[in-house]
């Protein structure tokens, strides 16, 4: 055939013409679904004609053009890629045709759709290649557009049966590892901060999905496609038609907002699609947080259906397997346990509680899942099952035995997802799906309490050193039943968005277990819990070695069984706001303040040892590894330090640091460097002076160093001991191991003021642009000369950033303040920094703070500015 030419020049005008008015209209009724449904037939009238135009001197004869894909789902979003199948009867035709086809995949490009095309003759269609299953998967969602028919009835009704039918397995089983592998990309969850609304757990490709196993299933079934494709997956509530319809508009806005096919739901776009009410029904202005509420609670639906029947695929069957009963009834109930999935008999129905109990109580025990059918059955008995709602000890022994399992938070996602625990705790519903929107809190309310609950049974399998510490505790609990119920009911409260959540969670919970009927001792335990369950991580912004601190702490919480509690719950809470929350030095310092107290409480031996003047225990192992002619200089070394020096360190690390000491006459700055887990921890042994921590602070800014944690020493002789725990963010010292001496020694020039450190930040100001914050931080200061009988405490919470730690060090060295102690926190972009300060060897007097609190706030606030230009 002779080279082909299309003139498109009217084509691609009437195409941005029509495509205009797919957004105008878009814009004006913020239907998504409807503005794929318009671009999909503009693209079909504008490939249509170019086919036409193509085969206008020699008809097409045994081809057929296809749509694919979304393209033949008419899902087509605006910037999407056209795909598209030129079927061919045999090799011969394709050869006959390949420059019109040519010419109209050129069309294509030249009027701006981004052409996705393939080429199979009938025979190569009917092969299936497991490497390439998206060609497969795109023809399940195939349309006839132009050509001859006959041919697309040949695919349809003959080829394309066949192939899925003989290859039913292979697909089904491919197309479940590469849903589960691309899941684990995205962590198995649906909440990420900024979700990718295609390809995150929840998202259009698990819609797709769905429709996909739902079409597979089908076919095998019937032995032919359905009449109405979307028949396959409608659901009885159209909840899951709802959730493709919000996330077509969010799409739609993705697309039209960046001119391109982007699919990342960043945090300025939430802004804009909330202040534009993309996807919800009604217009104007929402807040982000309901926006993303509603977001999570339509990911949820498309997740837990997407999962269901990617559950349905049937394990491939073994010699044993296939002789096991594979549906056993469970007893008193419709139910039936089918290789660990529970499924509903025929006609089942529901008019009381117990039997939806009993299955959330093995779900719970077993790790057993649902079928899309039980789930069904179960969320269309609710109202009949809402008029017999047990209460009493009824419902709290139903509801302990859902606790109690090693698989409670599996149990407890699907009462809730499915609407049974809000119908049996209406207290639950107003945290549904709740988003506290900033860049630390990864999840919403309600995972965030399941995570807590699973990460108090997960302790029964713990995989780090500190998990098996706090193991320990775990048996120790003696009703560990009010401890989980304590657990689910911690951040009701937070529905009320008003007031502090933890009074609004006992008020809440309060009324809750005045229908279980628990007695004043129960009731108490669990609402004292509940009460003081922020208590702990307010304690480790403190000084955990300080006395007054620990004291202070052991008198709110009273009673050893109930530190116990707070410890784990603590732990819990703090491990699921996100996976990175719950660093291994936050973890060891939340045991430390553990043993602390419950020392403090016991009087025990390990208390004397904690607090004694010198240890001679340790004296004893430094002493072994020095000469005897240096132990009198090791106490004098040692006089004067905090205890909390020598708890904090391994008695090797003392016998170094006592060395360095002993060579500052030699050379007045001696630095230690060594790694720490993820971190690095360095040592700075210097005389003291004016400035230092901020000189230090400054100089590990400017190289790019993240600081998680500080520490402020110094003994009777006035030798200090500073502590700073850091990540290398840019992974300079990795990669670069030559540059870790360049490093020291730069730092040893800082601390020996032979380099300015405005210097250097001026020379790196580079590599610590943070760009724009997303969530703006107000610079919080409060003054405490209570807590600490030695020290007045400064808490600044503030937005975090390069040079914030040394900003504070230079306005409290202004002052004329000695840093006793540093205790640097991070959460998301906030800085949460407590220190404890002196001036002149006394606490700050009213005047002092005032003055300080002045020049630290517009310090910070210059700070920000200038980070911020």
């Amino acid at each position: 055939m002779n080279p082909v030419a299309l003139a498109v020049d009217d084509l691609r005008e009437q195409y941005l013409r029509e495509m205009a008015l797919v957004r105008q209209t878009y814009e004006r009724t913020g239907d998504g679904t409807a503005a794929i449904r318009r671009r999909s037939a503009v693209v079909d009238r504008i490939l249509i004609e170019m086919w036409r135009r193509a085969f206008a001197t020699q008809p097409s004869q045994n081809i057929s053009l296809l749509a694919m894909g979304g393209y033949g789902r008419k899902d087509l979003f605006p910037y999407s890629d056209i795909d598209v199948l030129f079927a061919f009867a045999d090799e011969k035709v394709e050869a006959q045709s390949k420059e019109a086809v040519r010419a109209i995949i050129q069309g294509m490009w030249d009027i701006g759709l981004r052409a996705s095309p393939s080429s199979r003759t009938l025979k190569e269609a009917g092969r299936f290649d497991p490497d390439n299953l998206e060609f497969t998967l795109a023809t399940l969602d195939r349309r006839f557009l132009a050509g001859q028919f006959p041919l697309y009835q040949q695919l349809h009704q003959t080829i394309l049966p066949g192939l899925v039918l003989s290859e039913w397995n292979a697909i089904t089983q491919k197309l479940g590892e590469i849903a589960r592998a691309r899941h684990a990309k995205f962590g198995n969850t649906i909440f990420h901060l900024e979700p990718n609304l295609k390809e995150c757990p929840g998202g259009l490709r698990d819609y797709h999905l769905a429709l996909w196993f739902a079409l597979l299933f089908h076919l095998k079934e019937t032995k032919e496609w359905p009449k109405h494709r979307g028949g396959v997956f409608q659901s009885a509530r159209g909840d899951a038609e709802a959730a493709f319809d919000f996330l077509a508009a969010a799409r739609c806005f993705l697309h039209f907002r960046h001119g391109r096919d982007d699919n990342t739901l960043d945090w300025q776009s939430q802004d804009e699609a909330a202040a534009h009410s993309i996807g919800l029904e009604t217009r104007g202005t929402a807040d982000p947080a309901y926006w993303m509420r509603t977001y999570y609670r339509h990911a949820r639906i498309i997740y837990r259906r997407a999962a269901s029947l990617m559950e349905s695929i049937p394990a491939p069957v073994s010699f044993y397997r296939q002789f096991r009963r594979r549906r056993t009834p469970i007893a008193g109930t419709d139910f039936v346990l089918d290789h660990g999935r529970i499924d509903v008999v025929a006609g089942a129905q529901f008019n009381d509680t117990s039997a939806i109990l009993r299955i959330f109580s093995l779900m719970s025990t077993h790790g057993y899942t649902l079928s899309q059918a039980a789930e069904d059955c179960i969320t269309d008995s609710l109202p009949a099952l809402v008029i017999h709602i047990p209460e009493g000890p009824y419902l709290w022994n139903a509801l302990r035995e859902v606790l109690l399992g090693p698989h409670a938070a599996h149990a407890l996602r699907t009462m809730h997802a499915l609407g049974v625990l809000e119908m049996l705790i209406p207290e639950f519903h107003g945290i549904d799906a709740l988003v506290i929107r900033d860049s630390y809190h990864r999840y919403t309310v309600d995972e965030h309490t399941f995570l807590t609950i699973d990460n108090v049974h997960g302790l029964r399998q713990p995989a780090h050193d500190y998990e098996q510490r706090l193991a320990q505790l775990l048996p120790e609990i003696d009703r560990l039943d009010l401890f989980l119920l304590s657990l689910l009911l911690h951040d009701t409260g937070k529905a009320r968005r008003t007031g502090e959540h933890t009074s609004q969670s006992v008020e809440l919970a309060d009324s809750f277990l005045a229908r279980l009927d628990f007695d004043v001792e129960e009731r108490e335990s669990v609402l004292k819990l509940i009460r003081l369950h922020l208590e702990m991580s307010n304690a480790l912004r403190r000084d955990i070695f300080d006395q007054e601190n620990v004291r202070a702490f052991a008198d709110k919480v009273g009673n050893p069984m109930l530190l116990k509690m707070l410890t784990l719950m603590t732990y819990a809470d703090i491990k699921a706001v996100s996976p990175d929350a719950l660093t291994p030095w936050k973890a060891e310092s939340l045991w430390q303040l553990y043993m602390a107290t419950a020392n403090f409480m016991d009087r025990s031996v390990d208390e004397v040892r904690y607090h004694a003047a010198i240890d001679p225990t340790l004296l004893n192992r430094i002493r072994a590894m020095i000469p005897a002619s240096e132990f009198e200089a090791l106490k004098h070394f040692l006089e004067g330090l905090p205890q909390r020096y020598l708890q904090t360190r391994l008695p090797e690390h003392i016998r170094n640091h006592f060395l360095l000491a002993q060579n500052l006459d030699q050379d007045p700055v001696q630095l230690e460097l060594r790694p720490l887990r993820q971190l690095f921890d360095l040592t700075v042994i210097v005389r003291d002076r004016r400035g230092l921590f901020a000189d230090v602070a400054g100089a590990l800014a400017a190289w790019g160093m993240n600081i998680v944690k500080a520490g402020a020493f110094s003994n009777e002789a006035g030798v200090v001991v500073d502590s700073f725990q850091f990540s290398d963010v840019f992974r300079t010292l990795e990669l670069n191991p030559s540059e870790k001496d360049r490093f020291l020694a730069n730092l040893h020039d800082v601390v020996a003021q032979r380099v300015e450190v405005d210097q250097l930040l001026a020379a790196r100001s580079h590599m610590n642009h943070n760009g724009n914050a997303k969530v703006e931080v107000p610079t919080r200061l409060k003054f405490d000369s209570e807590s600490s009988s030695h020290s007045t405490l400064l808490q600044v919470v503030a937005q975090d950033g390069p040079g914030l730690l040394r900003q504070i060090a230079l306005t409290l060295s202004a002052h004329h303040c000695n840093i006793k102690v540093a205790l640097i926190d991070t959460e998301g972009e906030t800085a949460i920094d407590v220190f404890y300060i002196t001036s002149h060897h006394v606490k700050l007097t009213a005047a002092a703070q005032a003055a300080l609190a002045t020049d630290l706030t517009d310090a910070l606030e210059a700070l920000r500015t200038s980070a911020g230009a």
